[in-house]
Parts: C-alpha cells; structure tokens; sequence
C-alpha cells in the first residue's frame, strides 16, 4: 500500500475515534456510495421484499444474512475513498469478481455472525488473506481490540434496532385521535401482508441508512490497528517531508 497516498492524516487514536473517523468519512464520499452501493443493495433489497408472500419474515432475514456480501461494495468504496479516489457503479461492476466472489461461503456461513466482521474483513477482501495467513492476522488485528471490535457491532446492533422501532411509532405517533390503540393493535397483527411488508420495508431501509456507517467505522478501527503494528504515520511523514 502507498501509505504518503492516503488521503487520511494517520495517527494513533483511541479505537473510539477512529470508529468516529469512519463516520466522517462517510459523510465526505457519500456521493460515491450513492451511486455505487446503492442501486446494488436497492435490487437485492426489491428482490428480498418479494419473498414476502412465501413468509414474512423471509425479506429482512435473507437481507440480514446478506449483509456481509453487501458489506463487500461498501468496503471497496471506502478503500478507494481513503486515496482520495471517487467511485461509479462501473468501477464496482469492472472489479464485481474481485469484490463479490473469493471466500463467500465462508463469508456468509462460519464468520457471518462474527461480533468484529466489519473490522477483520479488510484482512481477507483487501489484504487477499486466506487459511492460515489470514486466522494469524486477524489474531494479531483482534490483540487487545475484541472488546473495542465487539462493542462497536453492539452500538450499530442497537442503533439498528432502535431506528427500526423508532420508525414504526412514527405511525402511532401521527395517528389521528382515539386510533392509537387501532394503528397499534395493526402494526402487531402479523397475519396481513400489508402489515409485514411495511415491517420489512422499514428494517430493510434502516440497513440502507446505517450499514455505510458500520462497516466504515471497522474499515477505521483496522486502518487505526495497522498505524499501531506498522507505525504509518511516522512512514506517512518522512514520506512527505522528503517527497
């Protein structure tokens, strides 16, 4: 990696930080999400609503399986966003063997439910790791940082839940006088279609909101983990001090 190209300043911080670095970072390249991540996560999305009639609850569980896949677009993204570097859907489409393919099923099967996915996955999609090399790597990245790891996915985890359920009441809240009860007793009742697809449709648009946030926050953590072991920032400013 040409580490004096970032166009991060690079330097220790307290994981924390760094998690609220990837925010920033969001904010700043959100153009290129948009236009790259999104049309791609719209279709999986519309596909997933329409296995609603087989189950209501079939939608939001494929899209929640799904997400480490979906997390896959978003890392690249992010990857090139740290260079300075703007994204289109046809960059994403040109390199989508790259990005999508290489150790999906393991990917969506023994570390799907990794409480520090979005941290360690930069080890396996950007790194190239794999077998042994990428377990000792992501052993050295994880010393001392699963609880920082593990905590983030929580907060998301969280904030996930709450904005799904903050959505929902939004319904209550709005509804005219003396039909709380009425728009309550609907949004419990699972027996209409109507109802769970309002239901999926929510959560899928909270993961469309939040999951560039999460897996940028881990793309930083790792960014940060990497200044720790590899000292990139003393290299990124000998690097600028004597181009």
């Amino acid at each position: 990696m040409q580490v004096d190209a970032l166009a991060l300043q690079l330097r220790p911080r307290p994981m924390a930080e760094a998690a609220d670095l990837g925010v920033l970072l969001v904010h700043q390249h959100a153009r290129s999400l948009l236009r790259t991540w999104l049309p791609l996560y719209a279709v999986v999305a519309l596909l997933a609503l329409a296995t609603v009639e087989i189950s209501g609850w079939l939608p939001g569980l494929l899209v929640f399986w799904l997400k480490p896949w979906l997390d896959r677009s978003l890392l690249f993204v992010l990857s090139r966003a740290v260079f300075g570097e703007a994204t289109r859907f046809a960059d994403l489409w040109a390199q989508r063997r790259t990005v999508w393919g290489g150790d999906l099923l393991a990917t969506l099967t023994l570390r799907r439910l990794s409480p520090w996915r979005s941290y360690t996955q930069p080890a396996s999609q950007l790194e190239g790791q794999r077998g042994k090399l990428r377990r000792q790597r992501r052993d050295q990245l994880l010393k001392g940082k699963r609880g920082a790891a593990a905590g983030m996915h929580m907060v998301f985890a969280n904030v996930e839940a709450v904005l799904a359920m903050g959505v929902l009441a939004l319904a209550i809240w709005f509804a005219p006088e003396g039909t709380h009860r009425h728009v309550l007793a609907w949004l419990m009742d699972s027996g209409t279609m109507a109802n769970e697809g309002l239901g999926n449709a929510v959560y899928l648009l909270v993961i469309a909101l939040l999951e560039p946030f999460y897996v940028a926050a881990g793309f930083c953590m790792y960014l940060n983990r990497r200044v720790e072991l590899e000292a990139w920032d003393i290299e990124q400013e000998f690097r600028r001090a004597f181009a």
